[in-house]
């Protein structure tokens, strides 16, 4: 039910500021680093697990006081079981640091995929059986501690017994700028759970977890992956200038190219999507979705932009600009509000614009990628999604049988971007398909 969601939502920004404190930009810092060595990952695993411990206890002893401030007495049990993933996740940030360093990221697929398939099944039992909200603690549980037990496996490395204080402060001294930035980023990009939970009611929190989880699904969990890749890959030629830039416009174009066409498609198949998937009793969802599918447009390109400063080390600029930005969230919040929750996603979107804009200054600035150059060749990648546009209007307008809808939408639409990509001969286009020749 939503309610169910919406509990799960008001625990969100405080599990997620555990986790971002847990990894204090260490598993960054470790990737950055040129001369890293097995005490520099040694001493952040240690680091990171007497963190992670650290804070579980302080959500264990806190959480009367969280279910006061919501004032719902279920989440005092609640926050002290889902709390247990703040030290689940301090487990596995070497492990992770290690296998992106090696660009091997099948092997951490393969942990995540089996870890969510076992974890959806349980949860999906459960909630069946009437278990309602614990169905969805249980489910995130056990993804991640089955996600935790087999990248141990699979990374095949464990920790020597030393901790050296000279490499805690090498990495530190980069990774803390990242953490003051990260904690920022966590605390403003879960503050709308934090403020509609307080000044609304929990079904309507939950209408807009699941939009905003429809909606990471193909942006930032997209852009996720795409910032695992580039990180590794740009901090290794980030001595060469020619070569980095090049690398730079051609990873900004290809997010686009995939992240533009899959949120204009998922906004206009909403909400058969939500029919079909959730019942109409979850309805409410799709004017949220279809607002944050335009914010999260924006959401890989502003990511890409923002790793230049990692790249080049320089993460105190990196905490200058998330600062400069979180201002600029707090305002539209307290602007926006008291005009209710569809007022409050707007308002992303005029976030998400600005931000794009002050990202993009770094990128002219290091790169020499002005911000002009990139508007247009964002503006000609998403001209392409035109003809797609076109035809999801035509299923529409053809048939109201929602899954005939969903099913031609999807299957036509996609086949309209792809041969359209094909006529105008897309460098995007052949660059996906060689990576996917590579893989074969």
């Amino acid at each position: 039910m939503p309610e169910d969601y919406g509990l799960v939502g008001m625990l969100t920004i405080f599990i997620a500021l555990s986790q971002s404190i847990v990894d204090s930009g260490f598993s960054s810092a470790l990737i950055q680093k040129k001369d890293r060595n097995e005490t520099d990952y040694s001493t952040a695993f240690f680091f990171n697990i007497g963190i992670g411990l650290f804070l579980y206890f302080i959500l264990f002893f806190s959480a009367p006081l969280i279910a006061d401030f919501y004032d719902m007495k279920e989440l005092t049990n609640l926050t002290k079981v889902v709390g247990i993933n703040v030290f689940i996740a301090s487990l596995t940030i070497v492990q992770r640091a290690k296998l992106t360093i090696a660009l091997d990221f099948k092997t951490q697929a393969r942990a995540s995929f089996t870890a969510v398939l076992i974890g959806g099944i349980l949860g999906i039992t459960l909630a069946y059986k009437g278990f309602g909200v614990w169905a969805l603690v249980a489910q995130t549980l056990t993804r991640n501690s089955i996600n935790s037990v087999l990248l141990w496996i699979l990374s095949k490395w464990v920790p020597n017994r030393e901790f050296s204080i000279k490499s805690f402060k090498c990495l530190f001294s980069f990774g803390s700028k990242l953490l003051g930035a990260g904690l920022l980023n966590t605390i403003f990009e879960n503050i709308y759970l934090l403020v509609i939970g307080k000044l609304f009611s929990a079904t309507d929190l939950g209408f807009y977890t699941r939009a905003k989880q429809f909606q990471k699904l193909p942006s930032q969990n997209i852009t996720q992956i795409i910032q695992r890749v580039t990180f590794p890959v740009l901090s290794s030629i980030q001595d060469e200038e020619e070569k980095l830039r090049k690398a730079y416009i051609s990873f900004i174009r290809m997010s686009a190219y995939i992240v533009f066409p899959l949120m204009i498609g998922l906004a206009m198949i909403s909400k058969p999507l939500i029919l079909i998937v959730l019942t109409d009793k979850w309805l409410p969802v799709v004017p949220l979705l279809q607002i944050l599918c335009i914010a999260g447009m924006l959401y890989p390109v502003q990511a890409i932009n923002l790793n230049i400063l990692n790249v080049r080390g320089r993460s105190d600029l990196f905490l200058r600009l998330e600062i400069i930005k979180k201002v600029i969230i707090a305002i539209t919040i307290l602007i926006t509000w008291r005009w209710g929750v569809i007022a409050l996603v707007w308002g992303q979107v005029v976030i998400a614009f600005i931000s794009y804009f002050l990202n993009t200054y770094y990128t002219e600035k290091f790169i020499q990628y002005t911000t002009w150059t990139q508007l247009k060749d964002l503006f000609l990648i998403a001209v392409l999604s035109a003809p797609m546009i076109f035809t999801l209007f035509i299923i529409q307008q053809m048939t109201s049988n929602n899954l005939v809808q969903l099913l031609c939408s999807i299957t036509l639409g996609g086949a309209t971007y792809y041969f359209t990509g094909k006529v105008f001969k897309t460098t995007e286009l052949k660059e996906i398909r060689n990576l996917i020749r590579r893989k074969k």
